[in-house]
């Protein structure tokens, strides 16, 4: 996969480089913030849904270019695991991160209170989607890291 003759993988992979860990520091702030998540639910599933997206693609974009060229191989290894790692966890952030926003309530917009919601599960959900945010910031690190490593050496 090519646009005007780049490979798809390193444009999709900015993507993904800059949704991660701002989808990551979303969810923490909605776990730590309980009067932010009024503000904050919407964006935390959206960034953590767009997320998953972007990495699902460039997994697919990178085995496609793989393919297209064999000789990097032996190279992109631990880059291919780190992102395939990272694909997953972006997958699970995007459960956590809809459990999260059905499960922590929090205060309303509104002056009067009206709309505010109970929280159901509380800290446990909360702890659940920090660990998974911190897990989205490592393995965004790791994959970043080892594709610049073998990119750049």
């Amino acid at each position: 996969m090519e646009l005007n003759g780049v490979p798809l993988h390193p444009l999709i992979v900015h993507a993904v480089v800059v949704l991660g860990p701002l989808a990551a520091l979303t969810g923490l702030a909605y776990a730590a913030v309980p009067r932010w998540r009024w503000l904050l639910r919407w964006p935390l599933v959206v960034l953590a849904v767009v997320t998953a997206v972007t990495a699902l693609g460039a997994v697919a974009a990178g085995e496609d270019l793989l393919a297209s060229r064999p000789e990097l191989a032996p190279i992109v290894e631990d880059h291919q695991e780190a992102g395939e790692l990272l694909r997953n966890v972006a997958l699970g952030y995007v459960l956590l991160s809809g459990l999260a926003a059905w499960a922590l309530g929090g205060a309303s917009a509104l002056a009067s209170g009206r709309g505010a919601r109970e929280t159901r599960f509380g800290i446990p959900v909360a702890l659940l989607l920090a660990a998974g945010a911190v897990a989205l910031l490592v393995t965004v690190y790791l994959a970043g890291d080892s594709g610049a490593r073998a990119v750049w050496g």
